[in-house]
């Protein structure tokens, strides 16, 4: 066995069992959705840079969630891709851990920037008056910083207990990517302590700040009802709803894959669910917020304009 553990130097990710023609197909439907991705979080990331006007709290807070969405994409889709073309490709194994590893961060920063931004949008939808005084940018800063900061100790606290595990074969991960429950079913070892501390990491990551979203969202919904004029309840609701939407997309899919029933021996279909955190969610991310968004349209057509008149 110890030969074994010390020769498991890669490991080949089994990705989606389709036929060839399939995923010759994916390959182009995905490629292009990767470059959707990018394309609107930099579209949203230089407009929050080069406009003033969107130099305000709600869209500092975008910026990160754009710029979580591309480092979801980056880490994930690129050997998607490969391993689309040639499904026998391997994957290091340091180049596995850091995938889990990286992916984890991102998950858990995302949650808690969607936790921010009810925030956010509480404030300012139920303390108006109070707003501005309350969300000064040293506040935003430190929420971003911290965010971060909790996102890669929660991720490394997982990567300080997979790290020792011995892997001694399979090297299949029956996966589209290193996730950490596929890792773990490879281990040839207890690996028990890990899944409690998976579950207890979704469920304080996932739960709890979904929790906290709710409850905001329950108040900001009675100050919009108590808005008198019809202007000021699509004002109001238009600069809540993409957040919901958003929301609902993340954490639904996110509390299917790892608290919903029969953790730790999850269905086939569960194998799919992560393509809405590392594609689908970053690539529709950036239509929420600019469609539904008045401040990003009008950034947008003075962009164009200026183009015109050069």
């Amino acid at each position: 066995m110890g030969e074994n553990q010390t020769s498991i130097t890669e490991f080949i990710l089994l990705g989606f069992p389709l036929g060839p023609r399939v995923q010759m197909l994916l390959f182009g439907l995905f490629s292009l959705f990767y470059t959707f991705t990018l394309l609107g979080d930099g579209a949203i990331l230089g407009l929050i840079y080069l406009h003033p006007r969107l130099h305000t709290p709600m869209y500092f807070f975008l910026s990160h969630l754009a710029i979580v969405d591309m480092s979801y994409a980056c880490n994930t889709v690129p050997q998607m891709l490969v391993n689309l073309l040639s499904p026998t490709t391997p994957i290091s194994f340091a180049g596995c851990i850091t995938q889990t590893f990286l992916f984890l961060t991102f998950a858990h920063t995302e949650c808690l920037f969607l936790v921010v931004m009810s925030y956010d949008r509480y404030m300012a939808i139920c303390h108006p008056l109070r707003y501005s005084a309350i969300t000064s940018w040293g506040l935003c800063i430190t929420l971003a910083v911290t965010s971060w900061i909790l996102g890669v100790f929660l991720a490394l606290v997982h990567l300080v207990l997979l790290l020792p595990l011995p892997f001694c074969g399979p090297q299949r991960v029956n996966h589209f990517f290193c996730e950490i429950i596929a890792i773990l079913k490879l281990a040839c070892a207890d690996t028990h302590i890990n899944e409690i501390m998976a579950l207890a990491g979704a469920v304080s990551v996932l739960v709890g700040p979904f929790s906290s979203i709710v409850i905001s969202y329950i108040h900001i919904l009675r100050a919009i009802l108590r808005i008198q004029s019809g202007e000021g309840h699509r004002k109001a609701f238009s600069s809540f709803s993409p957040h919901l939407c958003v929301v609902g997309l993340f954490y639904g899919t996110a509390i299917i894959m790892y608290v919903g029933p029969r953790y730790g021996n999850p269905k086939e279909q569960k194998k799919y669910l992560p393509l809405f955190h590392s594609l689908f969610n970053p690539m529709l991310n950036p239509l929420i917020y600019s469609l539904r968004n008045k401040e990003v349209k009008a950034a947008l057509k003075r962009v164009f304009e200026k183009k015109r008149a050069s």
